[in-house]
């Protein structure tokens, strides 16, 4: 059984006067006595008094580090020495400060590890050193135990004892120092980083309560810890990895360097270090959580961790240690070394699917064959998915369907279904509610005829689901949506666009491929000045629209998607489809409007385009909001499907009228969507339920027109300062949409603005989209 003793050192910490210190060492050499004092965040370099006045140590150098600072002073004789410090005020006054060796000699030549512990297990720690030790060749460590005195993980001295009792028992041999602060380290703002909040891949932090401030737990807030621990231990040392307790260094090909030799050869004295979060599928219940449970990894989540390793002196002792770099010592990026980080471990007692959404994991192999090769355990592992059988090729994928949400719509109701049926859509699914004009009655004689699908909307026995999310919901289960090849969820103010080949649904498939998902991204169109209501296709008479790059407002840039039904996705979404199947990931062929792949970091969630993400040169889905200022005034009486909480008013319709761009690509599919529209007008019971639809849409309007605030209302959305804003929405920043038109000048429409001009305000509240 190998020897060992587990070293604990207290740092010379104290809070009792400012500015706080945070450490304290005292060496000789040559003949000189040496002291090296860390005052902790907040402290600055200047509170080091110059010139130091008689009876102080002799200030040599002072640098600020990380919020804090560190000041070099030479001494008249070993061990405790007055300094001279500047409080706040300026005021000069002398301490005592009684400094501690540092231990050098215990890693020279030794390849060291650095980590930060808080609360994890003595049995976690022990798998770290083994790791490491066993398969990198680590053969010293310095922990820092952060552990509260009042920790439910024991004492720091139960801790040590148990932690030496562990490496006996494994025969670990190699020097191992605890260093304990007797004050608090973390960010004084911040809650435990070991609370669910505070884990970067947590959904749902929208709806949590952010944990009360703890500075025993929080993340570290004295960044002048690295460079402490320098000059305290590895000053001798052959070379120091930076890598917390939950952190293992991924396996290296036989033959490789190890990350501590390769930090050792170094040109520079410094490697990259770049960590990635891990994950288990499920700890066992009543079983802590280990190191091999962790066999997942977020399939979209590519930005790593940066750590780093030296070798001390190659990097230069006088270069700073941070966290994130060595100062002035530019590692090479083009070998980076890699390492994981178990976040169970860091965040305990909570399940994988709190810690990071479940859609995106996926089984890492190899994760699964060190926790069952290596620790000799069995993980619980994700299930295995298959792809519904298919044909591969988009063309071949069978009927197209469209499931939508609609309310008083009649006017508009057949130019929608005659385009889309034109261009390829095989199956409509509408749902409605509380309709007034006809609309449901339109519906359910085309229901009869066998043009669309026309059911009730259940969000009333759906408890807290607003009508469009439980049309959807219910829509699952529908056959005509289930045994589609392609789905789609849109409005009936949306017009599919097809650029490429004759304009219809075939000849996008095509060009497809394999594809199997294809972003719609919205163009806004404005009501092109139209004021008022006329029985003419909106196609035909909104021509007007927002440029094809227009990042603002942010619902500008949201799209729809066309999609495969061959089980991908668990569920249908407003915008795409939701759930996706994490082990499914890498089947996902999903192209923008210009053919090209998405980026996977849109898989899981993303509704809207980006700069990356934009295109249109394929298709795009034409989004008529608003229409002519009187059918908006209808639309705004009759409240939204989705967000029926939100009024559709003044700040809507500037939003969402766009003037700026001449877009007419979508003029020749009318002709076949004349003709099949003629063909439905052709039957009088159709041509009657439409007839019926525009006398109640223009009877709601004579009835609006008439109030007082009704019309004050359309007298404004018509007014010249309306119509020019219209034009200029390109030259406002994200919080005057989110504010609404009322922060903008009233005379800025008049005004003569250069081609780059750009306003904005102080952002309110979230957006709506």
């Amino acid at each position: 059984m190998a020897k060992q003793t587990v070293i604990r050192r207290q740092m010379k910490a104290s809070q009792a006067q400012a500015p706080g210190q945070l450490d304290a060492l005292g060496w000789s050499a040559e003949g000189r006595h040496h002291l090296r004092v860390f005052l902790s965040n907040p402290g600055q370099a200047a509170q080091f008094a110059t010139p130091s006045p008689e009876g102080a140590a002799r200030l040599i150098e002072a640098r600020d580090v990380a919020g804090g600072a560190m000041g070099v002073f030479e001494t008249d004789s070993p061990g405790p020495a007055q300094i001279a410090l500047l409080d706040a005020s300026g005021t000069q006054s002398l301490r005592a400060v009684y400094p501690d060796a540092p231990d050098w000699d215990l890693f020279a030549g030794r390849h060291c590890l650095f980590g930060q512990r808080l609360e994890e297990s003595v049995e976690t720690v022990l798998d770290w050193l083994s790791w490491h030790h066993d398969h990198h060749g680590a053969d010293g460590a310095v922990i820092l135990n952060r552990a509260p005195p009042d920790s439910p993980s024991g004492t720091a001295e139960a801790f040590a004892q148990a932690l030496d009792a562990g490496m006996a028992l494994r025969e670990l041999d190699l020097p191992v120092i605890l260093l304990e602060c007797p004050i608090p380290m973390g960010k004084p703002d911040l809650g435990p980083e070991s609370h669910i909040y505070l884990a970067p891949d947590a959904p749902g932090k929208d709806r949590m309560t952010p944990p009360a401030p703890d500075p025993w737990r929080a993340p570290q807030g004295q960044g002048l810890i690295f460079e402490l621990v320098k000059w305290r231990f590895f000053v001798k040392a052959a070379s120091v990895l930076v890598l917390d307790v939950t952190d293992l260094l991924t396996p290296v090909e036989p033959g490789t360097p190890t990350a501590f030799e390769a930090a050792a050869a170094a040109e520079t004295g410094v490697i990259l270090l770049v960590g990635h979060r891990i994950y288990p599928w499920r700890i066992r219940e009543g079983h802590p959580e280990r190191f091999p449970d962790h066999i997942c990894r977020p399939f979209d989540i590519r930005r790593g961790i940066a750590r780093w390793g030296c070798a001390p002196a190659r990097a230069g002792l006088e270069n700073t240690w941070r966290m994130l770099r060595v100062s002035y010592a530019k590692p090479d990026q083009r070998h980076p070394y890699t390492f994981w980080r178990a976040m169970a471990l860091r965040v305990p007692g909570t399940s994988a699917a709190e810690l990071a959404p479940k859609t995106s994991l996926i089984e890492d192999p190899a994760l699964l064959k060190l926790s069952r090769k290596v620790w000799g355990y069995k993980p619980i592992r994700p299930p295995v998915s298959k792809l519904k059988a298919a044909p591969k090729k988009a063309i071949h994928a069978g009927r197209t369907a469209i499931v939508t949400t609609m309310k008083n719509e009649g006017p508009f109701i057949l130019e929608w279904l005659a385009y889309h049926r034109a261009i390829g859509v095989d199956d409509f699914l509408v749902y409605t509610n509380d309709c007034t004009d006809g609309t449901d009655t339109m519906l359910d004689l085309l229901q009869s005829k066998g043009i669309v699908q026309h059911r009730e909307n259940p969000f009333r026995s759906m408890v807290d689901m607003k009508p469009q999310h439980a049309a959807l919901a219910a829509a699952e289960n529908e056959p005509v949506i289930r045994d589609a090849g392609w789905s789609i969820c849109m409005d009936v103010d949306e017009f599919i666009n097809i650029k490429i080949g004759d304009g219809t649904l075939p000849a996008l498939y095509k060009a497809m491929g394999e594809a199997n998902m294809i972003s719609l991204t919205w163009r806004l169109f404005g009501n092109n000045d139209v004021h008022a209501f006329e029985d003419r296709f909106i196609t035909e008479q909104f021509t007007r629209s927002a440029p094809e790059i227009v990042r603002k407002p942010h619902q500008a840039w949201g799209f729809k998607t066309l999609f495969r039904n061959i089980a991908l996705y668990k569920k249908l979404g407003v915008h795409r489809p939701k759930g996706l199947v994490p082990d499914l990931w890498d089947q996902v062929r999903w192209l923008n409007g210009s053919g090209q792949p998405m980026p996977r970091e849109m898989f899981r969630n993303g509704w809207r385009s980006t700069l990356e993400t934009y295109g249109y040169d394929w298709v795009q889905l034409n989004h008529y909001a608003v229409r002519s200022a009187e059918s908006f005034l209808v639309k705004r009486d009759r409240g939204r499907v989705n967000h029926t909480d939100r009024d559709q008013g003044l700040n809507y319709w500037f939003r969402m009228n766009h003037n700026a761009e001449e877009d007419t690509s979508i003029l020749p599919r009318l002709p076949a969507a004349r003709a099949e529209y003629e063909a439905l007008m052709a039957d009088p019971e159709i041509a009657s339920a439409h007839a019926h639809a525009l006398a109640c849409h223009r009877a709601k309007i004579t009835e609006l027109m008439a109030r007082p605030d009704q019309l004050e209302f359309y007298q404004t959305l018509t007014s010249a300062r309306f119509e020019a804003l219209s034009r200029m929405l390109s030259h406002f920043g994200s919080a005057v949409f989110n504010s609404g038109p009322h922060v903008i000048p009233e005379d800025l429409h008049t005004r003569t603005l250069p081609e780059n001009f750009f306003f904005t305000v102080e952002q309110p509240d979230a957006a709506e989209h």
